[in-house]
């Protein structure tokens, strides 16, 4: 309430403005019109900064009041002046507790300086999670974890946790999130188009952006796309000038980093946003679901009471850890001699990811390593280095979580091509057939692994488009029956993510070239096997026929080709022909 002369001025709503550029308030003026006629009053909801809508209510206001208009337009400049005044003070007050870095006291700093010098430090973050109850997703915390700390690199991870409902990808990320300080991650449930360009310039500058599902953020993500791969938005708008009331162009921009974090159940996410990511898809395994049950069951017990009652003590050292992290430049003196496939031209983005991933491993170990500094053009840049291990360690989770991004197939598609062929290779084996011989239902596959039949029939679906399945019409109307061609192929181990250098061969001579991938048949780039049509015909035989020739010899084992001739489908085309090519190669 501000009083002057006889007018009170009751003001509401300041408050809610949340930039200097605005002044919206509610204004309720009350005084005496003439004499004995009572109290008068005018009421009325404006931008104080706005001249227009000032002007209409000086006019209104000295008519109900019975004042001169210029008595009103005098009382409404002081209000403004008083009100801009508190308004900047609000505004700054909260921007600098905004930016200001928690002080930690002395014993919260030495435990988490002992937690960042911990020479097992990985091991010693996944059994921190298990004490904070998430069990199992071994690769996948660790990844997370290190993607929240590339939030202080120049260019940051973003993750996609890609299950299918109730799988826990959630879960997950709550866990990941709950291990950063709170000042410096910020989690929404959906993101409307234009949100992030109007937020404040240096809100998720090196900060942690989670968004509970990537549906939620459709229509934001080419704001999000943007945001990791440019670093910055920026956008122009029209408004009105403050003065004038006119329109005119406005200018907003968000700077970045950012590190970005989503949860999907899509099979099919954006693709230019997908390969901008690392996806982390979430076990679904019976095993695993057996030990989420058995830690459900355990939270109801005395000790998992207490367990809880630990869980926030452990959050708290992880957060005051990540505090002590300095945001340095990362210098990796390895860097010319790495290697990666190049087959693909995504692979450019993706080998971003891998050197991403070793500077954070680098950047979280800096309290175990001197801190070094240059001097270039008049500044100081400190740095910490890069170690073989780290880029060992760097190897491991690559091989897991960049190898499913490079493989051809989405991640719950290669995972069922997996059980598929586990348990082909198991049913051949009872039954004593060849695998080629072996037909299945989609409803067979139904009862072996669980699965839903409307997700069978898109992952299905995509193992035909690609090859590894081969479909035929069964006998019975219109239903079909399954071959499978595919037969292990880039499934052992490192072979299934190629081109990364072995971290006992930094301090040797080796050749790039030597270890490239397309040599002695395997596949371009992936250091797999080409998937053979069918067992018996395929890239093997042909290379069973070169190698003979290389040897000088004029005989060539047909016994493969009469035989894949000889089967009931080979009346396929490209299969037939191939194994007739190699007949009359023979012949020759």
């Amino acid at each position: 309430m501000i009083g002057l002369g006889d007018r009170r001025y009751r003001i509401r709503g300041v408050a809610k403005n949340a930039s200097l550029e605005s002044l919206r308030v509610n204004v309720l003026v009350t005084g005496t019109a003439f004499e004995g006629s009572g109290q008068a009053m005018h009421v009325d909801t404006f931008d104080l900064y706005q001249q227009r809508p000032r002007k209409a209510f000086t006019e209104q206001a000295a008519v109900e009041l019975g004042v001169q208009e210029d008595v009103i337009r005098g009382d409404l400049g002081k209000i403004l002046l008083k009100l801009e005044a508190l308004q900047t003070e609000r505004i700054e007050g909260e921007r600098a507790a905004k930016g200001k870095t928690l002080e930690l006291g002395d014993e919260d700093r030495q435990a988490a300086l002992e937690l960042l010098r911990d020479p097992n430090l990985l091991a010693r973050i996944k059994r921190d999670f298990e004490r904070c109850g998430v069990v199992g997703e071994g690769t996948n915390k660790l990844v997370g974890y290190l993607a929240g700390i590339s939030r202080k690199l120049d260019a940051p991870l973003a993750i996609v946790v890609q299950s299918t409902s109730a799988a826990g990808k959630s879960a997950l990320m709550d866990a990941v999130l709950a291990f950063i300080p709170e000042e410096e991650r910020t989690k929404y449930s959906a993101l409307t188009g234009q949100s992030l360009f109007y937020m404040g310039e240096r809100d998720l500058q090196h900060k942690v952006l989670a968004i509970v599902e990537e549906e939620g953020a459709s229509t934001a993500s080419y704001a999000l796309k943007l945001l990791q791969s440019e670093g910055e938005l920026t956008i122009a708008s029209t408004g009105k000038d403050p003065e004038t009331g006119a329109l005119r162009t406005q200018e907003y921009s968000v700077k970045g980093p950012v590190m970005i974090m989503l949860t999907t159940t899509a099979i099919d996410v954006d693709e230019e946003l997908l390969n901008r990511c690392v996806v982390l898809t979430v076990d679904e395994g019976r095993e695993q679901t057996r030990a989420i049950h058995a830690i459900q069951r355990r939270k109801r017990t005395l000790s998992g009471l207490l367990a809880k009652a630990g869980r926030e003590d452990v959050l708290r050292l992880h957060r005051n850890a990540q505090r002590l992290l300095q945001p340095l430049a990362v210098v990796n003196p390895y860097g010319e001699r790495l290697t990666f496939v190049d087959d693909r031209t995504r692979t450019r983005r993706d080998h971003e990811k891998y050197l991403t991933l070793i500077d954070a491993i680098a950047l979280l170990h800096q309290h175990q390593r001197k801190i070094q500094a240059v001097e270039h053009e008049g500044k100081t840049l400190r740095y910490v280095e890069v170690v073989p291990s780290d880029i060992e360690t760097a190897n491991r989770l690559a091989h897991e979580v960049l190898g499913r991004t490079l493989d051809e197939l989405p991640p719950k598609t290669r995972e069922l091509l997996g059980k598929l062929d586990t348990w082909v290779r198991e049913r051949c084996r009872v039954l004593a057939i060849e695998r080629a011989d072996f037909r299945f239902s989609r409803r067979d596959i139904r009862d072996a692994t669980q699965w839903s039949d409307t997700s069978l029939k898109v992952h299905l679906g995509r193992l035909a488009e690609m090859e590894y399945l081969l479909v035929h019409r069964s006998g019975r109307g219109q239903s079909f029956a399954y071959e499978l061609l595919y037969q292990g192929e880039g499934e052992r181990g490192e072979s299934f993510l190629m081109g990364l250098i072995d971290v006992a061969e930094l301090g040797s001579g080796s050749s790039y070239d030597d270890r490239r991938s397309g040599r002695n048949g395997e596949r371009p780039g992936s250091g797999q096997p080409v998937v053979g049509p069918r067992s018996g015909v395929g890239p093997g035989l042909e290379n069973a026929a070169s190698a003979e020739r290389a040897k000088g010899s004029s005989t060539i084992d047909i016994s493969n080709a009469e035989n894949a001739l000889r089967r009931p489908l080979s009346s396929n085309g490209s299969y037939r022909r191939h194994a007739e090519g190699l007949l009359a190669q023979a012949a020759d």
